[in-house]
């Protein structure tokens, strides 16, 4: 039986928590949980046999196979390489991290050496394996590829970041074009998904984002093209809430224990 740990226990980590006590992930064994409030992580764990515990260092130390990171790029950051050197996998959703060259690099020497894994979740897009493969046949002939995704959501939801104005609640309006690096620089809580697809084609400093404010409009609609040779795939995903991207990593860890897997 494989062991996960849940390193973030706000409301993605609690799905992916819930998941687990209903009975979602057989041949499975959660064996804890962290959150920066104690409190949620001994909710989240309430009627398992995991423990909640006070560090990520504690966390490592139980050697869980997997660790499901649902909180922030920060934390990752914090953990993940030392994770990957004791030869946990991680599950992140705070995929934005990876656009930063350096720790992508880091955490990959890591994982190489300690034959641990990145296994990085649809999120709230999809599409990885069309997208992926694209990649490796424009690769593998020497075609030119062109990469990127458009994300229109509400004004509401960027409050608070340097994109905001309160103009954007009168008009539809363009307020970001630049590479995915670009972006997940000016909005890290709000792109991961860009950076997720960015890794699955040309990489965050090649691939395009370019981001839409429509009033009124309710959570997101992501629509990621790749396009080369004869070839071109666009996968377009609307979510009113954030809940998918926790179920992408409980879809992702039933994918690895089954035995018909879907790439």
């Amino acid at each position: 039986m494989k062991t996960f740990a849940v390193a973030g226990c706000g409301h993605l980590g609690k799905i992916v928590c819930k998941a687990y006590k209903d009975g979602l992930l057989e041949g499975y064994k959660l064996v804890a949980a962290f959150s920066r409030k104690r409190e949620d992580a001994e909710e989240a764990v309430r009627g398992t046999e995991a423990e909640a515990l006070a560090s990520m260092d504690d966390v490592i130390s139980l050697r869980p196979d997997y660790i499901i990171e649902t909180a922030s790029i920060a934390l990752l950051k914090d953990f993940a390489v030392k994770a990957l050197d004791s030869g946990c996998s991680i599950i992140p959703l705070s995929i934005g991290a990876f656009a930063d060259k350096d720790f992508r690099n880091t955490s990959m020497k890591a994982a190489e050496k300690s034959e641990a894994r990145i296994y990085i979740p649809s999120g709230a897009v999809g599409g990885f394996d069309v997208l992926n493969t694209i990649s490796l046949m424009a690769e593998a002939n020497g075609w030119n590829i062109r990469a990127g995704i458009h994300t229109h959501k509400g004004p509401d939801s960027l409050k608070n970041t340097p994109l905001y104005s309160d103009d954007l609640q009168k008009g539809e309006r363009s307020v970001f074009s630049g590479s995915t690096k670009e972006a997940i620089a000016l909005l890290p809580t709000k792109v991961n998904v860009a950076v997720a697809s960015a890794l699955a084609t040309v990489g965050p400093e090649k691939a395009s984002a370019e981001i839409t404010s429509v009033p009124s409009f309710i959570g997101d609609d992501h629509r990621i093209t790749a396009e080369t040779e004869g070839l071109k795939a666009v996968v377009d995903i609307y979510s009113a809430k954030s809940d998918i991207a926790a179920w992408s990593a409980v879809a992702l860890m039933r994918n690895l224990s089954s035995t018909m897997v879907f790439f």
